[in-house]
């Protein structure tokens, strides 16, 4: 308002003619303010007044309706937050359980399995003990039967030995001598020989 005035002052000297009238005003302009108000110490108490009102009307402000909201957002995050602790906690107990259950289903599958392992070792050395009995017993009654035919076949030919050896005597003792020979002496002769 103060520069309107200056101004309406100023365009009305102007319009008296007047270069002095100009004059005048611009020194009345600047002569008549001391500087910017707030900083001027004489309005200082009423500043101080108006300050300690408005921190004050802040400061009911924010004790009845700000803190309240906010410290209710607080609380709520806070049961919100131990909540979800809770939960998490009961999660990870539920995980810990699953896992100890997982690794004894394991481990008892594992015993399960060495068991069945075991058990068809067992089996298949029981069947391989059994078969190779079976074919000792075969080869053992097939080297008996052996055995037997050979003897069989030693003493028949024991038997014609004696006989074998008298002809053959015989037949050299023919050829030497160009006369037979009593098969009886020549058989008499190779046993006592034999012995």
């Amino acid at each position: 308002m103060f520069v309107t005035n200056a101004f309406a002052q100023d365009s009305t000297a102007a319009q008296q003619g007047g270069g002095e009238a100009v004059h005048t005003t611009t020194e009345a302009g600047h002569g008549g303010a001391e500087g910017f108000p707030p900083f001027d110490p004489t309005h200082f108490p009423s500043q101080l007044l108006w300050l300690a009102i408005t921190f004050g009307l802040f400061y009911l402000f924010l004790k009845r309706a700000a803190l309240p909201r906010i410290g209710n957002i607080l609380e709520v995050r806070r049961d919100r937050i131990a909540q979800d602790l809770d939960q998490a906690a009961r999660m990870k107990d539920e995980a810990d359980a699953a896992v100890a259950a997982y690794e004894q289903e394991l481990a008892e599958a594992r015993r399960k399995a060495n068991t069945i392992g075991q058990d068809a070792r067992d089996k298949a050395k029981a069947a391989a003990e059994a078969e190779r009995r079976k074919v000792e017993d075969k080869l053992n009654g097939d080297l008996a039967a052996a055995e037997e035919r050979i003897a069989s076949i030693k003493r028949t030919a024991m038997k014609d030995v004696d006989q074998i050896a008298s002809d053959t005597a015989s037949a050299i003792i023919q050829q030497l001598l160009g006369t037979r020979v009593d098969g009886k002496d020549v058989a008499a002769a190779v046993k006592s020989s034999a012995r």
